[in-house]
C-alpha cells in the first residue's frame, strides 16, 4: 500500500518532539502528496487559555512567516515551496491543545485530517505516543473547499 501522506516538520532537530508538545498544523499539498507540517511548543513553554495549555502562535501568523520565506528557504528548512504561493486556509488544519483538569490532549482536525494513519503521525510528531488523547473536530479547522 502507497503512503498518500509524507511527514515534515516546521523543526530542524528531528520530526517527533522529544516531550510531549502543543501546537499547530496543517496537510499540505506537494507534488501530489499531503505533507504534514507543525509549529510546536512544548508543555512548559505554552500559554494558559482557560484550563487548556495551547500553542502561543496561530496559523495566519506562522504561515505568513513562512510565506516570506519564498520557495527556496522553505525547501531548505524542509517545508513544501507551496505554502509560498497559498493563503493558510488553503489546506486542512488543526490544533494540538492539553486540557490540565482530564489530563488530555485533544487533537482538534479538518475531517481530511482525521485518518489513523494521519491522526498517528501526528501523535508522534507532538511527542503524545502512549499519552492519553482525543480527536475532535472543530469549525475553525475547516476547508470549505
Amino acid at each position: 500500500m502507497r503512503p498518500d501522506v509524507e511527514y515534515g516538520s516546521e523543526r530542524r532537530d528531528g520530526q517527533t518532539a522529544t516531550e510531549p508538545s502543543v501546537g499547530i498544523f496543517w496537510g499540505v499539498q506537494n507534488g501530489g502528496r499531503t505533507v504534514l507540517v507543525t509549529d510546536r511548543t512544548t508543555l512548559a513553554q505554552a500559554e494558559t487559555y482557560g484550563d487548556c495549555l495551547t500553542h502561543p502562535r496561530g496559523h495566519h501568523e506562522v504561515w505568513e512567516a513562512w510565506r516570506r520565506l519564498g520557495a527556496t528557504a522553505l525547501r531548505r528548512r524542509g517545508l513544501p515551496p507551496t505554502i509560498a504561493t497559498h493563503e493558510y486556509e488553503a489546506f486542512p488544519r488543526g490544533r494540538v491543545v492539553y486540557m490540565r483538569g482530564p489530563a488530555l490532549f485533544t487533537l482538534y482536525a479538518d475531517r481530511r485530517l482525521q485518518r489513523p494513519a494521519t491522526i498517528s503521525e501526528l501523535v508522534r510528531l507532538f511527542g503524545l505516543t502512549g499519552l492519553h488523547h482525543a480527536v475532535r473536530s472543530d469549525a475553525h479547522y475547516r476547508i470549505l473547499a
